[in-house]
């Protein structure tokens, strides 16, 4: 929803504080529903919550480490919840996310082993171009089968993580193996470590925090720019806003949700890439980290919108470091800190889904208001 409205009849602009409290609010009020129910589950485990809570705090922001490593889990978080901010905003739903973030972590591990000899001012953008490219095309694949044969994309995109996540496995047993490993006689399963040339630069020493936070936010601010200043973000708008109005003025609706689920690829496929450049500096197992799906929610709570999902990252990231710290200070079984955060996704994805009704009534009222005073 809008959280500015033109208003025809004073020919003034008003802010639309209804939307904005609702929009901001309500997945706010929920994730503040989870913790009190985690507070109960504490308190049968005879831990003090608020004891607890102030270490999950205290964990993710009580410390430049605490800090630098919730923005590090942010940036995954932010890549993948752009791909979903472009998908939902033309009705379709990336749940490939887990896919196209190991398809993107793959490319990028391939193509600096590949060429690395090249200099690093030409391997490191090049590299992310390719995961980006990788992840694209795992996104385009159920995008095409839902255009051409209307396959649904939640089954086909749930189908192509369990193909990359196979494929990785087999890849980092085989052609991918480090060397050294099989030397040794270890076969531990991961690659080589990339050349150093395509390292991305740590931006505070002793820490993991590194460049590609600050793409993830330039990235933010350019998918803002295409979806709400250039007339293909506005096609794919008008697509999820009503189909059959955006097919009767002319748009291609099938292409445009293609083109979506492509981009929303792209983005976790670049994810992918980061996440080997900036942290690991190989490909292993357990590369997506589980962002493929808390990037969803971190879209959902930022409002599906590219600048919104900026703070959301960084709050679910902080969830994540903080409910580690959390398990390690009041000893509280990690079922329950996976659990806590569980209810903290079922109750942001639920506020978003009533949002979006509560929006969509709203502007149908509004509509027929419109119609009724012409």
């Amino acid at each position: 929803m809008h959280s500015e409205v033109n208003d025809k009849a004073a020919g003034t602009r008003h802010f639309d504080w209804a939307g904005i409290f609702v929009n901001l609010l309500l997945p706010l009020s929920g994730m503040l529903i989870a913790l009190l129910i985690g507070a109960v589950m504490l308190l049968i485990l005879k831990v003090n919550p608020l004891e607890a809570y102030a270490e999950l705090v205290k964990g993710a922001f009580g410390s430049v480490s605490g800090i630098t490593q919730t923005l590090v889990k942010a940036t995954p978080l932010l890549l993948v919840g752009l791909g979903i901010c472009i998908a939902f905003r033309a009705s379709v739903i990336n749940i490939g996310g887990e896919g196209q973030i190991i398809a993107g972590a793959i490319a990028a591990t391939w193509w600096p082993l590949t060429f690395r000899t090249w200099p690093g001012w030409i391997l490191l953008p090049s590299t992310l171009i390719v995961g980006f490219a990788a992840g694209a095309l795992w996104g385009f694949i159920p995008g095409i089968l839902k255009a051409r044969l209307k396959v649904n994309e939640i089954l086909s995109t749930v189908m192509m993580n369990a193909i990359a996540l196979q494929t990785m496995n087999l890849l980092i047993r085989s052609v991918l193996m480090d060397p050294a490993g099989i030397s040794a006689g270890t076969y531990l399963a991961q690659s080589e470590r990339l050349p150093e040339q395509v390292w991305l630069a740590r931006l505070v020493p002793q820490t993991l925090l590194h460049a590609g936070s600050l793409i993830a936010v330039a990235l933010a601010v350019i998918v803002y720019i295409f979806l709400w200043r250039t007339t293909l973000g506005y096609r794919i708008r008008a697509v999820g806003f009503n189909p059959e109005a955006a097919r009767f003025s002319g748009i291609n609706v099938p292409f445009n949700q293609a083109l979506a689920l492509t981009l929303a690829g792209g983005f976790s496929g670049i994810a992918g890439a980061i996440e080997v450049l900036g942290v690991q500096h190989r490909l292993l197992e357990g590369i997506t980290g589980g962002y493929g799906f808390s990037g969803i929610v971190a879209a959902l709570f930022g409002g599906l919108h590219p600048l919104g999902a900026i703070p959301a990252s960084v709050l679910f990231g902080a969830l994540l470091v903080g409910g580690d710290s959390m398990q390690r200070a009041v000893q509280v079984p990690k079922s329950l800190i996976d659990t806590i955060l569980g209810l903290v996704v079922l109750f942001v994805v639920g506020s978003a889904l009533w949002t979006r009704r509560w929006s969509a009534r709203r502007q149908m009222a509004a509509m027929k208001k419109g119609g009724e005073q012409a």
